[in-house]
């Protein structure tokens, strides 16, 4: 029975040791660039390829995250960097730019490369799509729950990977604009600056506030610890666990209690969990633990709308408070050095001192009540107030001893044959890899014949190395002779080369880039997207030449310029008798007219090229990209492939921020809400189809149209999403 892999994530050389002590069978991790993650510390070239070697020797797995999207001057460095982890025998990058992939899996066929769950891969039909593509693995969306996972994995044979423990997004991966348009920080581009975890208002369209908690879309973190036999036995292939940004001691305890889960399935056919396994969880991080949409957790219960950050467990009530002397009964243990925060009052220390009865002590025990000295003052707390625990000391300290050097080792088993006048021969195997070795001619004895005892200690002389010897099979003459010396070298030579056949592999190979793409004529088109249909009977009148609209009732108007704008998150994939705009993999398969919207999240000309390969007829560009860069993409293409493309831009109107499974309009119960943040601007919240949409405060004004067009662009869209929208089209754009 094959068993599912355990993918961890690693951050620092720290975190690898930790991921590889604690049992993991994968890590994941990014270079210096093209990573999702790129405010954690990361790996240079040369730390990658030792990293390499070191997993390998150990039996891991190494996944590189190059699953950022890439601009047109990028891709030479991109293809570079992709060509070195090829070479230095990496198990497989994860990727998000469907250009690159493109580009990758045809340079490089023998390249395992995994869709990233930023392609926001969430039905059948975009797991189909990749598995056509070649890909080796999808990461399913978060938002994916157990019984399409189950449907998946019966009907389509790629392997499949999920998230089961640690940060959630509030929006679908790689659909979240949020940070981008906010901060100027894109999460398509590693740099995520966690803009739902800051707190809003929200308010009505009457402008009443409805929340007395301000974080109001940071979720809850995944645990999916005691689900652990449900996800085994739906057949996913790897259980991946978030925090490539999370401290060392987090990555050893997260990867060793899901060891102990899985290995306790398949030893016994049912999962074990001990009564302290969440508890431990909940003392090294936690913002509340959640089951996720994956055991489809209620609306109301996904997200902690009191704090956004780690939660701790709770160690103790206030008694009494006077300056900056806080009296507490205890509700667990309490050690110099343990983190602690009274949590009402967003206030902590680290614990210097302990007074129980006037008396200084190192620790104290449930029950006790003690006073503390915080290093801030507030004028009060009440009493009764909670205070948590945010770091336990003593957790930290056990767990730092996993994790300063690899402890692991490998159990091989060994022949020895020593037969008098014949060549010395040694075996050596690890289960996998099988390694036979020849030395010097073994001499009759002149006195004091070789035992077997003296053989197995210098064939044990292991050292330094990550084997442990399990077994040795002699073979030997009575009367025979080897010395030390000889016996130490043949030893050395077998491991040399057994570690080698660990690290290395010989699967690269550089193939050349072609694909066929069809030619377009010039055109220049003012196309329309209406979020709300009621604005149809007030701009049909006008000269567009196409409008979107995801309101199947305007299209009884026979109207020929309209097109069906598909939900892009589509889990019912209904049939259409319509032109389409898409945005997201799995509608690709519709064999209607299709154009692709802004939400397939295209940054260069490999990624227009593939969707024209595939079928759309239209490319909107990412809303992320700046003038220069579009001409860019428009260049190239026309370089590289002799032809021009068909591209649209949106010139004017709200962006959607976001999109999400969880939504504030449920509830609350309200259709339409503001969300207001810290200086003022106010974002448009509606639901959709059981979906929160999530709007710029204002809309985008791009004033060069007629450049566009000059550049080779063949369409520009205004999107109208209120009547202010309309006002500002019917007095300027025709203008």
């Amino acid at each position: 029975m094959k068993k599912v892999e355990l993918l961890a994530p690693v951050g620092s050389i720290e975190s690898l040791n930790a991921a590889i002590n604690a049992g993991c069978d994968a890590v994941y991790l990014g270079g210096y660039m093209f990573g999702a993650r790129q405010f954690a510390p990361n790996f240079s070239n040369d730390e990658i390829k030792e990293l390499i070697k070191t997993c390998h020797i150990y039996g891991v797995k190494v996944y590189i995250t190059v699953n950022t999207l890439i601009k047109e001057h990028e891709v030479p460095t991109f293809i570079e960097f992709i060509d070195f982890l090829h070479r230095n025998n990496v198990d497989a990058v994860i990727m998000q730019d469907l250009g690159m992939i493109d580009l990758a899996r045809k340079l490089y066929p023998k390249l395992e490369i995994h869709a990233s769950t930023q392609l926001h891969i969430h039905n059948l039909e975009g797991v189909k799509f990749c598995e056509k593509l070649g890909l080796k693995r999808v990461v399913l969306a978060r938002e994916t729950d157990i019984g399409l996972v189950k449907n998946i994995r019966m009907n389509t044979n790629i392997e499949l990977e999920l998230f089961v423990h640690g940060a959630l997004c509030v929006s679908y991966s790689g659909q979240c604009l949020m940070s981008s348009l906010i901060g100027g920080r894109s999460g398509n581009r590693g740099a995520c600056a966690g803009t739902c975890r800051l707190p809003y208002q929200l308010l009505s369209s009457d402008n009443k506030k409805l929340n007395h908690e301000n974080y109001v879309l940071s979720m809850k973190d995944l645990c999916t610890l005691e689900h652990i036999q449900d996800l085994i036995e739906s057949g996913i292939d790897s259980f991946k666990i978030e925090g490539r940004m999370k401290r060392p001691e987090y990555v050893y305890l997260v990867v060793s209690l899901y060891r102990k889960a899985i290995d306790s399935y398949y030893e016994t056919g049912k999962v074990f969990i001990d009564d302290h396994y969440l508890t431990e969880l909940k003392k090294i991080f936690n913002r509340e633990f959640t089951c996720g949409f994956l055991f489809n957790e209620l609306n109301n219960n996904i997200t902690n709308s009191f704090r956004p950050n780690h939660m701790g467990i709770e160690i103790a009530k206030v008694i009494e408070y006077n300056k900056n002397k806080l009296t507490i009964k205890l509700l667990d243990e309490l050690n110099i050095g343990d983190g602690i925060r009274i949590i009402d009052y967003d206030i902590g220390c680290v614990v210097t001192n302990i007074y129980r009865n006037k008396e200084k002590v190192n620790s104290a025990k449930r029950g006790d009540t003690v006073t503390i000295f915080l290093n801030e003052k507030i004028k009060t707390i009440k009493s009764d107030s909670k205070v948590v625990k945010t770091t336990d000391i003593k957790q930290i300290k056990l767990l730092k001893d996993k994790i300063n050097k690899i402890s692991k080792k490998i159990a091989i088993t060994g022949k020895i044959i020593l037969q008098a006048n014949k060549p010395l021969y040694l075996n050596l195997s690890d289960g996998k890899n099988n390694i036979s070795i020849t030395g010097i001619s073994v001499q009759e004895a002149n006195n004091a014949p070789l035992d077997n005892d003296k053989i197995e200690k210098q064939i044990n002389k292991l050292g330094d190395t990550p084997f442990a010897l399990e077994k040795l099979e002699i073979i030997k003459d009575e009367n025979i002779y080897v010395n030390n010396r000889d016996l130490n070298e043949i030893r050395r030579n077998a491991v040399e080369q057994l570690l080698n056949l660990r690290i290395y592999k010989t699967n690269y190979l550089k193939d050349s880039y072609n694909i066929d793409v069809p030619d377009f004529l010039e055109s220049r088109e003012l196309n329309v997207l209406l979020e709300d249909s009621k604005f149809y009977d007030k701009i049909k009148k006008h000269n567009f030449d196409y409008i979107y609209s995801d309101d199947v009732a305007l299209f009884k108007n026979n109207d020929s310029r309209l097109i069906f704008k598909v939900p892009r998150v589509n889990y019912d994939m209904y049939n259409f008798n319509y032109p389409l705009m898409i945005g997201e993999l799995g509608s690709l398969s519709y064999t209607n007219k299709k154009v692709g919207d802004f939400s397939l999240n295209v940054f260069n000309s490999y990624a227009v090229a593939f969707l024209h390969s595939v079928g759309l007829e239209k490319v909107t560009l990412s809303y992320e990209l700046t003038k220069s860069e579009i001409k860019d993409i428009i260049t190239s293409y026309k370089d590289r492939y002799l032809k021009k493309p068909n591209l649209e831009v949106v010139v004017y109107g709200r962006e959607e921020m976001m999109i999400s499974k969880f939504s504030l309009n449920s509830l609350y119960q309200r259709n339409f809400l503001y969300l207001v943040d810290r200086i003022n601007h106010y974002y448009p919240v509606k639901e959709k189809n059981g979906l929160m949409y999530i709007y710029n405060y204002q809309p985008r004004i791009d004033n060069y149209i007629n450049d566009y067009y000059e550049m080779g662009i063949n369409s520009v869209r205004i999107n109208i999403f209120d009547e202010q929208d309309l006002s500002w089209y019917l007095s300027k754009i025709r203008n």
